[in-house]
């Protein structure tokens, strides 16, 4: 614990001499230490992070860096409002078993063999994550994992980074499928049928290439599971699906569809109703967990209390408010300066930059940490004139992508490794990840690095 305190102060002190050195302001300073320690004190001490952004905030209003007005523009209420509403909607459904239902019934069918067996939970993975979102996903594709492992008595690491793989890749499919994608979507002004159109493609694309990849890396378990199956074929399935209510499912089936179409429509609904864009986005959000709480009647307040993720989402609102204040004192825009000046305007330096600086910073920081750093350089670089389409969806991938290669280096890693440890009792240590972390996560961001750029022109 001392080495750690003496770290963190050592990298707090380097984060203020280094932008002094640069020239900047004192209030400058002021506020890139501040987030620093914020940063670095979330990285160090993961169990005290919403005490380090109260502390961090605390110092920002203290200081007179960062005032009430201020934090509550900051705050991306509506990326918070938004994820509250998704968490009632997903946890009214979670309660009914809806997914596991789902999930059980495909998978009666996959598993004779390893490698079909193996590929479906993947592809569930992704598109479970691309349809609600990757904590949601991981949840239940943990659970379904560890069953499969159990059943059979095997390693279950491999398997459940192999889901958690697909998890990151398939968040980035759709709006609803990450925080980050919330937050770039909001910022960046992209819609629902946006993401349909760049985001999709390129993550069936990583899909189709991360799971042979997976495969091949851990081939050793996957025959040790091809023996398993051969062996032994279970009888029956973890979810007795017959003593769930049919009620419930055609309540969550039509829930869950409206609520999703309303999502993919909500551009076209916004138009029809002479509506500023992206409202509808949260709006039809609201109206799903609306729907949700009159359904639970007497259990509402239960859900809401019990369902919504309360911890993170303060968390998250001080880091916004925290990562807005950098812009407030002109910190971004003195990136963004320098980045433009360093790549001399080009759009495909830009994008090469952008997409793979963020990767790096989801690598070592959690990547919604990560993107909410980089949202306000991208808006001051769209303000200096720099056409910033492609960078947005470059900063999509590089923060989902590349969540894969270390196991903190996305929100799902960090519950997968949680539910292990619970469940299981068993700690996966840096290394075990960072090799098939590696092996998935570089080539992934290459093709999305690639297809970003071949359709440069086209963005326009």
């Amino acid at each position: 614990m001392t080495i750690r305190i003496l770290t963190y102060a050592a990298l707090v002190a380097f984060v203020a001499l280094a932008v002094r050195w640069l020239g900047w302001s004192g209030t400058q300073i002021l506020a890139t230490s501040v987030f620093a320690g914020f940063i670095i004190g979330t990285l160090l001490f993961w169990k005290f992070r919403l005490a380090f952004a109260l502390a961090g905030t605390t110092a920002l209003l203290a200081t007179g860096v960062l005032d009430i007005p201020h934090l509550i523009e900051f705050a991306s209420l509506d990326v918070i409002l938004f994820l509250v509403a998704m968490m009632i909607v997903i946890g009214f459904m979670e309660e009914r078993r809806f997914f596991e239902v789902v999930m059980e019934k495909a998978l009666g069918y996959l598993d004779r063999r390893a490698a079909l067996l193996l590929t479906a939970l993947m592809v569930l993975a992704a598109v479970s994550a691309a349809l609600v979102d990757e904590v949601t996903s991981i949840l239940f594709m943990s659970a379904v994992t560890l069953q499969i492992t159990r059943r059979f008595r095997l390693n279950p690491v491999p398997f459940l980074i192999m889901v958690v793989f697909a998890t990151n890749i398939g968040s980035s499919a759709t709006v609803v499928g990450n925080p980050i994608g919330v937050m770039i979507a909001l910022r960046g002004g992209l819609t629902f049928s946006d993401f349909l159109r760049w985001a999709s493609p390129i993550a069936l694309l990583a899909l189709v290439v991360a799971v042979p990849l997976s495969l091949w890396w851990f081939r050793a378990e996957v025959r040790s599971l091809d023996d398993a199956l051969q062996a032994q074929r279970p009888q029956e399935h973890a979810v007795d699906v017959e003593r769930i209510k049919p009620v419930d499912l055609l309540v969550c089936s039509l829930l869950f569809l409206g609520t999703v179409g309303g999502l993919i429509l909500h551009a076209p609904l916004e138009g029809w109703l002479g509506l500023p864009k992206n409202t509808m986005l949260l709006g039809v959000s609201c109206g799903g967990a609306a729907l949700a709480l009159f359904i639970q009647r007497e259990g509402a307040r239960e859900l809401v209390e019990r369902r919504v993720d309360w911890w993170t989402l303060t968390f998250f609102l001080l880091l916004f408010a925290s990562a807005g204040t950098l812009r407030y004192v002109g910190v971004t825009r003195q990136i963004a300066e320098g980045v433009t000046a360093l790549t001399a305007g080009r759009e495909g330096w830009l994008l090469l930059g952008l997409t793979w600086g963020s990767g790096v910073l989801s690598a070592v920081m959690d990547n919604v940490l990560a993107v909410a750093t980089l949202i306000p350089v991208l808006e001051d670089l769209e303000a200096l004139g720099v056409f910033t389409r492609p960078l947005w969806w470059g900063l999509l991938f590089g923060g989902t992508f590349f969540g894969n290669l270390t196991m903190i280096g996305s929100t799902a890693n960090i519950v997968a490794l949680g539910i292990l440890e619970r469940d299981e009792g068993i700690h996966v240590r840096f290394g075990q990840w960072l090799g098939p972390g590696a092996v998935v996560a570089i080539p992934t961001l290459l093709l999305a690095t690639l297809a970003l750029y071949l359709q440069l022109s086209w963005m326009r």
